[in-house]
């Protein structure tokens, strides 16, 4: 009897543990590779912003059930400025906040949706960033995106989800960074 008596208590303890999903999403953005562009070097001003409407990140719909969302575990804003500041400083660029020349970047969408089924699941990344260049009278907007999908059994992983949204801001960002419309209209 004691023995039934712990295996039922574990099994409602592992029950409750393996649906349990984590909170946060752990971003990690990283420099791109950039080959220095610049004759002499040139100073650029740099501001990023999070014009989301809502900071999650990943969005869990199950049929009729309410939508669970899960929030990145640092800042995008942060962590995109400083894959920013990092990949035009290896570019060349000085970073300066009083400079004529100005970049802003805002992230304007950051999403995952997650659609399970009962066996199945499909993951849909959208990932939109608008940038915005000033120099003297002239001003340059661009908007970039970047767009995949991930299919699996049963549900999503928070590795696989991790690892697509990682893979899609390193594609963007290099996009970005290596743009030569946008590099030529700073210089």
């Amino acid at each position: 009897m004691k023995r039934l008596f712990l295996s039922l208590t574990a099994a409602i303890a592992l029950s409750g543990c393996a649906s349990q999903m984590p909170s946060h999403i752990a971003l990690n953005p990283q420099v791109p590779n950039i080959e220095t562009r610049l004759h002499s070097p040139q100073t650029i001003s740099l501001e990023t912003i999070d014009a989301r409407s809502a900071n999650f990140i990943v969005r869990f719909n199950h049929d009729d059930e309410a939508a669970k969302l899960v929030s990145p575990s640092e800042a995008p804003r942060k962590q995109m400025d400083e894959v920013f500041r990092q990949g035009l400083t290896k570019a060349g660029y000085q970073l300066t906040p009083n400079s004529m020349n100005q970049l802003q970047i805002q992230i304007e969408q950051l999403l995952t949706d997650v659609d399970s089924g009962t066996f199945s699941y499909q993951a849909d990344t959208n990932i939109i960033i608008n940038i915005i260049a000033k120099n003297n009278n002239h001003t340059l907007t661009k908007r970039y995106t970047a767009r995949n999908s991930v299919t699996g059994p049963f549900s999503a992983d928070f590795a696989t989800l991790e690892l697509a949204i990682n893979k899609l801001l390193d594609e963007l960002s290099s996009k970005i960074l290596t743009d030569p419309e946008l590099n030529e209209f700073i210089q």
